[in-house]
């Protein structure tokens, strides 16, 4: 299991995330933050469908992106925030209900961090799979 270097991790991305202007967009929303390891749920809506009805690839990628994200940042220093640098999504199956993105930390370090999210259905159906690279920026606080 990973230690925070913050105690206050959990305030600290609950209060970052609230900010997230995006996710109040779509209707994400935070509902598990671990040490590690953050959950993001999003209700179904016709508005966030592709032309077939299924939830659209880049809403997919948004839910997944933020929840390697905030995982990664529970990990790091009070004073410090992150960038993606690089993700890897692989669509499995086609997304037609309410969605919940599990991000977990699968090795942290001094600069770049490694995480990967695994995206349901409310079914428990596996919807997508991503790997995502994050820099940490030191001393520049999420503010």
């Amino acid at each position: 299991m990973n230690a925070p270097a913050d105690p206050q991790f959990a305030a600290r991305v609950r209060e970052s995330f609230g900010r997230q202007k995006a996710m109040e967009l779509i209707g994400g929303s935070l509902t598990v933050v671990e040490a590690g390891y953050v959950e993001i749920a999003l209700p179904f809506r016709d508005d966030l469908t592709q032309q077939k009805g299924y939830i659209h690839g880049g809403i997919l990628g948004m839910i997944a992106d933020s929840a390697c994200g905030y995982a990664a940042f529970s990990l790091m220093p009070a004073d410090c925030s992150l960038v993606t640098v690089e993700y890897k999504i692989n669509i499995l199956t086609p997304a037609v209900s309410s969605l919940v993105a599990k991000g977990q930390v699968v090795k942290p370090g001094r600069t770049l961090t490694v995480a990967r999210a695994e995206v349901y259905c409310q079914d428990g159906k596996h919807v997508a799979s991503m790997q995502q690279t994050l820099m940490m920026l030191a001393g520049t606080p999420d503010r």
